[in-house]
This record gives structure tokens, sequence and C-alpha cells, in this order.
């Protein structure tokens, strides 16, 4: 059986010369750019913009310029190319221009476009969770998607990469309401790999040059990583990716049913790593997310597994000397739990369903994650035992 190939370059930071060489290395490791794209076909380029937006510094964005080399790369073949995803914008405040978009796709002649301006289209999909889904037309109409995540951690899901990019195709106020429908991490994830099947990539590049550790996707520290990533499938994108950063790949849920279903290659071993060595690029010291300890599933009692998870379960909190009432939390909140109080927002623990919306889309870190004294505990055994069992392997 043939191993699927990813490549693994390094690039030390954006504005480097080497940036469109590394792009380049990439690629022909995998046997080159023309393998994956036909002269003259229409291209979809997706991003992952986060809203609100905000600008490429703080490393929550697939960082414009990263998408900028992509773009020269792509123009080579006389494509039509869209770059786009479902964002937070309007007349006044343009976020393409923010995060920089905006200039870089007006400089190489490239159409940039918010999904919800096109609208979206129903869309079968025999999914584990969804029989239907509303899919942006730019990406129904491609003949070629390509897939540009961000490596980051998540709040919620652990980890964030290729799979869960796919989730900016569908309908803001869908994925609100899927946040509220599907509040345990495995349904969550199940319902991302449904929407992943209904538009799979066919080529995936991973910004991985300044990453995001800690409470990502937009609340984490910044890494140096200082890697690109790249593969035809995005599935052993993510497991190679969460490999790097110290997950065994199998525990993040979105790569487990994506490879569970034929949709992508999620074990390492069926994996075969192209340019760097692995071990050699593993960020030893990254931050994982508070929620990621102990993803011990397999490991223990199902009764015993879901007590561990209400005990793990984070409460938003909202840290009212970093507020300015930006209003943001509140619009995005899927369950009406946020509320503006006395010129701050505030969090209501009865109505909150622990979806995270609120913490992600906060630009001023004024949303900390609390947990329960139990909870505390119980994340400290686990991460002690977990230490144990490494020291045994």
């Amino acid at each position: 059986m043939e191993k699927t190939k990813v490549s693994i370059v390094k690039l030390v930071d954006y504005q480097s010369e080497s940036t469109l060489a590394a792009l380049k290395r990439s690629l022909n490791l995998l046997g080159g750019l023309e393998k994956f794209i036909k002269t003259g076909s229409r291209v979809f380029v997706k991003i992952n913009h986060l809203s609100p937006p905000s600008p490429p510094e703080k490393a929550i964005v697939t960082h414009p310029f990263f998408t900028g080399e992509v773009l020269r790369l792509l123009k080579e073949f006389n494509l039509k190319i869209t770059v786009g995803d479902d964002i937070q914008s309007d007349a006044k405040k343009d976020g393409f221009l923010i995060s920089g978009y905006r200039q870089v796709c007006n400089e190489l002649g490239i159409r940039l476009v918010n999904l919800k301006k096109n609208g979206f289209r129903a869309v079968e999909c025999k999914g584990e969770v969804l029989k239907k889904v509303y899919i942006s037309p730019p990406v129904l109409e491609a003949d070629f998607i390509i897939n540009l995540p961000k490596l980051k951690t998540h709040s919620f899901t652990a980890f964030t990469g290729a799979v869960k990019n796919m989730f900016g195709i569908i309908p803001l106020g869908l994925r609100l309401d899927y946040h509220r429908q599907y509040i345990k991490n495995e349904l969550f994830s199940q319902m991302l790999v449904d929407i992943f099947s209904c538009a799979p990539p066919h080529l995936t590049l991973m910004d991985g040059v300044i990453a995001m550790e800690g409470e990502g996707p937009s609340a984490g520290n910044l890494v140096n990583a200082g890697l690109i990533l790249a593969s035809q499938d995005a599935v052993a994108v993510d497991a190679v990716a969460s490999k790097v950063i110290g997950f065994n790949p199998l525990d993040i849920y979105t790569t487990l049913f994506a490879h569970e279903r034929g949709l992508g290659v999620g074990k390492m071993e069926n994996i075969e790593i192209m340019g760097e060595n692995i071990h050699d690029v593993e960020l030893r010291n990254f931050k994982k997310s508070a929620l990621a300890v102990g993803l011990l599933r397999r490991k223990i009692p199902s009764l015993l597994y879901a007590y561990i998870q209400s005990q793990l379960t984070f409460i938003p909190e909202v840290v009212s000397s970093r507020c300015n009432a930006c209003m943001e939390c509140i619009n995005i909140c899927p369950c009406n739990a946020a509320k503006l109080v006395q010129d701050s927002s505030w969090i209501d623990e009865g109505l909150c369903i622990h979806c995270m919306c609120c913490h992600e889309v906060c630009r001023f870190r004024a949303i900390k994650l609390k947990q329960s004294f139990m909870g505390k505990v119980t994340r400290a055994v686990i991460s002690l035992y977990e230490k144990i069992m490494s020291l045994g392997r």
C-alpha cells in the first residue's frame, strides 16, 4: 500500500525572500503544482480568516503574505482564481482590509469574496449528523479547492487545521446554530467532518510559520514554528501538524473521524514525510489548550469519561477591565448567554452551552476560561498520569 505524502519545509518568517522558494520546494517534494492543478481551471482558495477581522501579526488568520506567494505560483497556470471566507464585514469596516487580504489580492488582480455575499446553495450530505449542507457557490463551482489553514490550537476542539478550516464555507448563522446543537466535542467534530466531506480540498498548504499555542484560535500565544506543511490529503496534514505540536493525531476527533470514514489518512505509519525529519521539527514545549489535557476517551470506561468531561468543562467569564463593549461576543453567541451590562459584557452561566464562540472572537483577551475546583484537581491528576505514561514509552 502506497503511503500518503506530506511535505515539511522550514521557513523562518513571512518577509524572508525564501518564502516563494520554500513553497516551491514543499510542492516539488509532492510532485509539483502541475500534479494538482490543470491550466485554465477555476480554483477556490479557502483561507482561515476568523471574525471579527484582525491584523496579520496576531497570527489569527492565514498570513496574507503566505497566501500572496501561493497565489503567485497559481497565476503561472492561467487560472480563474477566487480567494474567500465567510467573515463579518460591512461597508464601514472592510474585514479583508484589516487583515491585509484586500491589499494582496488587489495587487495580484485576484478576486476576493466574502462568501456571504454570494449566497449559499443546498447540497445533499451523507454525513453522520448532517443530511443537507448549505455551501458557497464559488466553492461548489470550482474545479479545484486549495486549502490554506493556520496551525493553531483550539479551546473547544483542541486543534484546528485543514479539516476544520472548511467550516467557513457554510453560513455564519448555520455555524452558530451547529454550535448550539452539537455541544459535545465528538458530535461537533463529526459535523465538521460532514462539511469537509462535501467539499474536500485537492491541495492543502498549512501556514505553520507563526503558529498559536494555548487557548487558540484567537487568544493563544504566538510561537515561531517556522514550518510549511503540504499534501493533497488534508487529513494527513492535520495528523502531521498535530504530531509536530505534541498530540497523538488520532486523539483529535476531526482527524480520527475523517480517517475512519476514508476521507484521508490519520495514522502516522501510513504517511510518508518528505523534506524535514519530523523529529527534528517537533515542538516539545508547545502548550496545548487546557481542554486538550487528558484525551483518554478510549482508555477509560465511558461513565468515568463522562464524569471527567463534565468536570473539565470551562465556563467563559468576562474580564470587565479589558472589555470595551464592542458587542462581538454578544453578536456571535448562539444561545444569547452573552449580554451587555453596564458598559461591559457578561456571560449568563445558566444559558451558556460552552461552545467558546465568545472566547474565539474576542480580540482583547477580555474573556477568560474558568473551571471548578474539582475540574482543576481532575486536570492535575490526568496531567500527572500522562507524564507517568509518557515516561514508560
